[in-house]
């Protein structure tokens, strides 16, 4: 037990530069990019904004937990829930920056595959994903 929470501190303590960066870079993007911009970009098109965060995810991957903070800071904006659960789960399974890696790694099919895959999944899965907790919201609570 006591091995398993030395570990886990050791992770949480690795990870908390990197969750301070994300933090510190949330503000300055929230002091050069403004609530009008991003709100010009994502319309409220569920579609369009859908596809606008899966692009975004996908250029600027991540861990997972970075991606909740910038999503909780991109619908305190007033960002659709459709735009930023395609950012969630594109910033997660699509990967522009580590391609290059990840072709060395694993052959260069096989990864333009998966991550043209993913791509093509992302929209989909943030609809599905959105209605799903519209759903609950609405009938269940």
């Amino acid at each position: 037990m006591m091995g398993a929470m030395t570990r886990s501190f050791r992770q949480f303590a690795g990870m908390f530069p990197v969750l301070i960066g994300v933090i510190l870079i949330m503000g300055l993007f929230d002091a050069f990019v403004s609530r009008e911009l991003l709100l010009s970009v994502f319309q409220g098109n569920a579609f369009l904004d859908s596809l606008y965060g899966a692009c975004l995810g996908g250029l600027f991957a991540g861990n997972p937990i970075n991606s909740y903070v910038i999503g909780g800071e991109l619908l305190k904006y007033g960002i659709s829930l459709f735009a930023v659960t395609a950012f969630i789960v594109s910033w997660v399974t699509v990967g522009l920056v580590q391609l290059p890696a990840e072709m060395a790694a694993l052959g260069k099919k096989f990864a333009l595959l998966r991550n043209a895959a993913s791509f093509l999944m992302v929209v989909p899965v943030a609809m599905f994903t959105v209605f799903i907790v519209d759903f609950v919201t609405r009938w269940v609570v």
